[in-house]
């Protein structure tokens, strides 16, 4: 069975990502032999519909499943129309998700895990609401006390490496000045 993994890197050792249409890489793995094809999100700066997207490439990959932190209501919509089965709530790194998928600990979600917009980037918005990178507000009720857990857990996770990232930045241009 093909599943398709919304990832930090172009590994089986990277995280999960938790956002889904704006994910910096996909993974489709086989799950039988655990052969991957990494592929570059090109939807991860788009100005709207990432989610549209990445979920049309997940469906052009011949994935059957996708695994990631959160899925919006757009991205849902499409791949459950493309009959591909989303579970939400995924962190850690690819190849403990595939496994927990494999050993059967996770179960299908039945409605998207976020709402509409939640991980563009950029700031406050013109409504004054947050909308920062990944950050998606409070779970939504559909979710199981487990579920929450696990989503929260991948968002801090994200933040962490944001966090690492935006560190390193300072730092090299500390270097350079």
């Amino acid at each position: 069975m093909k599943v398709a993994i919304s990832a930090s890197g172009p590994s089986l050792d990277a995280e999960v990502d938790p956002r889904f249409g704006r994910c910096q890489y996909l993974i489709v793995a086989d799950t039988d032999t655990m052969e991957f094809e990494a592929t570059e999100n090109s939807n991860i700066m788009s100005g709207g519909g990432a989610g549209i997207s990445t979920a049309q490439t997940v469906a052009s990959l011949g994935a059957q499943v996708v695994l990631t932190g959160n899925c919006g209501p757009n991205a849902y919509e499409t791949l459950s129309a493309a009959e591909i089965q989303v579970i939400t709530g995924i962190c850690g790194n690819v190849k403990d998700a595939i496994e927990g998928f494999k050993a059967g600990k996770f179960e299908a979600t039945s409605g998207p895990s976020t709402g509409a917009h939640s991980g563009m980037g950029g700031g406050m918005g013109s409504s004054g609401r947050g909308m920062g990178m990944g950050t998606t507000g409070p779970a939504p009720q559909m979710q199981s006390p487990e579920q929450e857990m696990e989503t929260l857990k991948g968002q801090t996770e994200m933040l962490k490496q944001q966090m690492d990232a935006i560190q390193h930045r300072l730092e090299e241009l500390q270097k350079a000045g």
